[in-house]
């Protein structure tokens, strides 16, 4: 295929991209891991899954990064997860480490890549990313919109009984407690929702969103969402190989726009071959800019941390 997407991360979430990037035939994929042998063996099953499935995607597995040469776009899922007794900074700085590391040997391998980070603390890893491989902010982003999104869009769809294809929600701000569900931007077949349902329901519904995480990993109890996420990135990765110039909501690198200056934070983009093309505003009310400030404010504390820690973020 004239397309190659390295995932870097062989777990749940990486696996599943693998997996679905290479069902819809958009790219060839590397599947890279530190685990020797695992992310040969995922990749060895999942190409023996082709000639059932009806896809023809090459897919390789690797534990170094000289396969992934020349890739397209790189996505990062690699990661630890929060264990108890660890604080978010203690998180915050180990998985900083990983994504330096990792995004250091993908930019030496592909240095024309579009990288999208999905690692957590989401919003702050796209800071290490875009310091570490001096990439333009255009090309360094962040999946976590289209998934709050996705997750905004089943809950009104549920509350109402209606077909998810037939509701639109936008969400802006960090990717945690702190995102914005916006209720006067989301619609069921062009209808505001807030003349659909009464406010206790609209405010039970963006809790729940924000909890989406939270409510997946309390009822797995061993592990974290991994089905809406891959699905979420893949229609990133589809959005910049085809060209479609979708608007998609992703965490991207703000310069000014919303009055917020070099900081990631999830706002509408369009993504094109070239990565972002155009940060898309809408207006907000003062209520609105305010919890959208409050969220820039708490990935601005991580992203502090960060230069306390020597990340020149």
């Amino acid at each position: 295929m004239d397309n190659k997407v390295t995932v870097v991360g062989g777990g749940h979430v990486g696996a599943t991209t693998a997996q679905r990037v290479a069902e819809k035939e958009l790219a060839d994929v590397v599947l890279v891991d530190i685990l020797e042998g695992m992310p040969q063996g995922k990749a060895l099953d999942l190409l023996e899954a082709g000639p059932v499935e009806g896809y023809t995607s090459s897919i390789s597995g690797s534990n170094t990064y000289e396969e992934t040469a020349g890739s397209d776009i790189v996505v990062i899922t690699a990661g630890l997860p929060r264990k108890p007794g660890m604080s978010r900074d203690d998180l915050l700085l180990k998985n900083a480490s990983i994504l330096k590391s990792v995004t250091e040997n993908i930019a030496k391998h592909s240095p024309d890549c579009i990288l999208i980070v999905v690692s957590n603390p989401l919003d702050a890893m796209c800071h290490v990313a875009k310091w570490v491989s001096g990439f333009s902010p255009e090309k360094v982003f962040g999946m976590a919109g289209v998934l709050d999104s996705a997750r905004f869009r089943t809950f009104i769809a549920m509350e109402l009984n209606v077909s998810v294809e037939n509701t639109h929600a936008f969400v802006l701000g960090g990717h945690g407690d702190t995102m914005v569900p916006l209720t006067r931007y989301s619609t069921v077949s062009g209808v505001p929702i807030t003349e659909l349902l009464p406010p206790d329901r609209l405010e039970a519904i963006v809790q729940r969103t924000r909890d989406g995480g939270a409510e997946i990993v309390k009822l797995l109890k061993t592990g974290s969402a991994f089905y809406a996420p891959s699905a979420g990135v893949t229609e990133m990765i589809e959005a910049i190989l085809k060209d479609q110039k979708k608007i998609l909501p992703c965490a991207t690198y703000l310069q000014g726009e919303y009055g917020i200056s070099d900081l990631y934070v999830g706002a509408p983009v369009k993504l094109g071959r070239s990565g972002i093309e155009e940060v898309f505003q809408i207006s907000l009310t003062t209520e609105e800019q305010s919890a959208l400030q409050r969220s820039a404010n708490s990935v601005q504390e991580l992203k502090d941390v960060l230069r306390e820690n020597g990340y020149t973020v």
